[in-house]
C-alpha cells in the first residue's frame, strides 16, 4: 500500500508536470509539434559506451518528453540500453541514433526505475525482441490504477507523442536482488538501490569501463524531482555509489560527470535540506506555508527548475517528515 500511496501522489505531480507548456500546444498539428523537436545526439563516454541526455525542462509535447537520460552498450552479442525514454517516438530515435553506431540487434534492456520519463518508449525496444530487465518492487504499480491514469492523462498532455498506441510493459525478468549480467563478454552488475528516488531504484556499473548509469539517484545541473521518494534512504543510498570504482557517472538527468563525489553534492545537500527545514516545521507543527515563505532557498533558486519542482518537493518532503515524526 506504502508504494501505491506514494505513486498516487507522484502522479498528480507529474501530471502537473506534463501540463506545464502542454496546453500551450494541445491545438498544434502533429507537423507543427514535430518542427520543433529537442536535438538527441548519442555522446561516446569511454569506446562502445554511450548516452543521450535529456532537456532540462518540464515534460511536455513540445519536446516530446524527453526530459530523462538513457544508455547504450555496444557488445559482440548485441546492444544493452540503459532505460527507454519517455515516449515511443523518442525510442525510436535513440534506435536510430544506435544505428549510427552498430547494425547490432537490441539485446536487453535494464531501466532504472518506472517512471513515465524512463519508460513510455519501452514497447519500440520490446517489439524488436529485447529482454527487459528492471526490480520486481515495480511490479503492484504497473499494474495499478494509478499507472493507468497517469497513461490516460499523459496520452492527452503528451499527444501526438504518446498516443492510444502506447502501452505499458511489464519486464521479461523482475529482479529482487542484485545481478551480474553478462552480454558478449562485457559484463554488468545491476545494483538494487532503493526505495530512494522510487522502490524500485537500480543502477548499472560497468567495471571494465569504470562507468555508472545512476537513473534518477543523481541529478547534475537541476532541482531533482523528489515527489515523496525516501529521501533518507536516497541519501544513504548515494553513499554508496561512491563505494564503485567509477570514472564516469551517468545521471538520470543532466550532463555526464567524472567526479562522482562532488556532483552529487548538489543532489545529496538539497535532500538533506529538504529534510532539515521541512522536518523542522514538521515537528514544530509549523503550517507549510509559513514553513516554505520562511525558509531560504537561495542556495538552490537559481537552478533549472527551481520554480517549478522545489515548491512540490518541498510539500511531499513535509507531509514525509510528519510521517517519520509519528
Amino acid at each position: 500500500m506504502k508504494v501505491l500511496f506514494v505513486r498516487s501522489l507522484c502522479v498528480s505531480l507529474w501530471l502537473g508536470c506534463a501540463s506545464f507548456g502542454g496546453s500551450a500546444y494541445a491545438e498544434k498539428t502533429l507537423p507543427q509539434v514535430a518542427a520543433i523537436k529537442p536535438l538527441m545526439q548519442a555522446k561516446q563516454v569511454v569506446p562502445n559506451v554511450y548516452y543521450v541526455q535529456g532537456v532540462s525542462e518540464m515534460g511536455s509535447s513540445a519536446n516530446q518528453n524527453f526530459i530523462s537520460n538513457a544508455g547504450f552498450v555496444v557488445t559482440p552479442a548485441g546492444v544493452v540500453v540503459i532505460d527507454a525514454l519517455g515516449s515511443p517516438e523518442l525510442a525510436r530515435r535513440l534506435l536510430a541514433e544506435i544505428t549510427k553506431v552498430t547494425k547490432k540487434p537490441i539485446h536487453t534492456v535494464v531501466l532504472t526505475h518506472y517512471h513515465a520519463d524512463h519508460i513510455y518508449g519501452l514497447q519500440v525496444f520490446k517489439d524488436l525482441g529485447a529482454r527487459i530487465v528492471a526490480h520486481g518492487a515495480a511490479r503492484e504499480y504497473l499494474t495499478s490504477d494509478t499507472a493507468r491514469l497517469r497513461l490516460e492523462a499523459s496520452r492527452q498532455e503528451l499527444w501526438p507523442w504518446v498516443d492510444e498506441k502506447t502501452r505499458l510493459v511489464p519486464a521479461d525478468e523482475w529482479l529482487t536482488g542484485s545481478k551480474m549480467l553478462t552480454v558478449g563478454g562485457v559484463r554488468f552488475d545491476i545494483q538494487p538501490v532503493g526505495p530512494s528516488h522510487t522502490a524500485e531504484d537500480l543502477v548499472v556499473y560497468l567495471p571494465q569501463q569504470k562507468v555508472l548509469f545512476a537513473g534518477d539517484l543523481v541529478f547534475r545541473n537541476r532541482i531533482p524531482f523528489v515527489g515523496q521518494a525516501d529521501s533518507r534512504h536516497w541519501i544513504e543510498a548515494m553513499q554508496s555509489l561512491l563505494k564503485f570504482d567509477t570514472r564516469w557517472v551517468v545521471p538520470g538527468h543532466g550532463p555526464i560527470s567524472n567526479d562522482a563525489k562532488a556532483d552529487m553534492t548538489l543532489t545529496r545537500d538539497y535532500l538533506i535540506y529538504l529534510r532539515e527545514t521541512m522536518g523542522r516545521a514538521a515537528k514544530d507543527m509549523e503550517p507549510f506555508e509559513n514553513a516554505y515563505s520562511s525558509t531560504d532557498w537561495s542556495k538552490f533558486e537559481k537552478m533549472p527548475l527551481f520554480k517549478s519542482a522545489n515548491r512540490m518537493n518541498a510539500y511531499n518532503t513535509y507531509l514525509l517528515m510528519e510521517q517519520e515524526a509519528k
